[in-house]
């Protein structure tokens, strides 16, 4: 198995973090064990909402929440002693609002499941993962070597290093060598 961040090759598949970057490999196993499905989520293009669907249920709640709202407003009304011309105005929205609601979904809406984004993560599909090899790597990452910026600071060379002033510990040191030889 492969860390799926850096592509450090595990040594078993009980390790639980990356030896390398230390991503924590707890789920990976089972994802690969699934063919690249996480288990527990509904996948499969027959569970999907189709646009027909939600325009069905779309059209039953407004329908079903003028049986809510209108007495609502006509209670309204009444201890407000007005003209009831909000309750008339509510009731005709929200019933007929919520049957053309389904008349157009079922007569203009797709019944096959909506297309997804390529970058939203719910468009992986397990057909799509399953083409893929279960233990393959990311694409290299094709960047030449001119792209990359040396660090920040200058270099120093050893030799540099060499002819440097003596340090305070450097001078104490000599100092108590020619102690203990007197």
């Amino acid at each position: 198995m492969h860390c799926p961040q850096c592509g450090q090759q595990q040594i078993s598949d009980e390790t639980r973090f990356c030896s390398r970057c230390g991503f924590l490999l707890t789920g990976i196993i089972s994802v690969m064990q699934n063919g690249g499905v996480i288990p527990g989520t509904a996948s499969s293009a027959s569970m999907a909402m189709t646009p027909r669907k939600r325009g069905l249920k779309q059209g039953l709640f407004v329908f079903l929440l003028a049986f809510l709202v209108v007495p609502l407003i006509a209670i309204l009304t009444l201890a407000a002693q007005a003209e009831p011309f909000a309750v008339v105005i509510s009731a005709i929205l929200l019933t007929v609002g919520g049957l053309l609601r389904m008349a157009y979904a079922l007569m203009f809406e797709s019944n096959s499941p909506a297309e997804l984004a390529p970058g939203d993560p719910a468009s992986a599909s397990p057909q799509r993962l399953a083409g893929q090899a279960a233990n393959s790597l990311p694409p290299p990452d094709l960047r030449s070597a001119s792209d990359y910026v040396s660090p920040a600071g200058a270099w120093r060379d050893t030799n540099e290093l060499a002819h440097r002033p003596p340090s305070v510990t450097d001078h104490t040191t000599k100092l108590l060598e020619k102690d203990q030889d007197t």
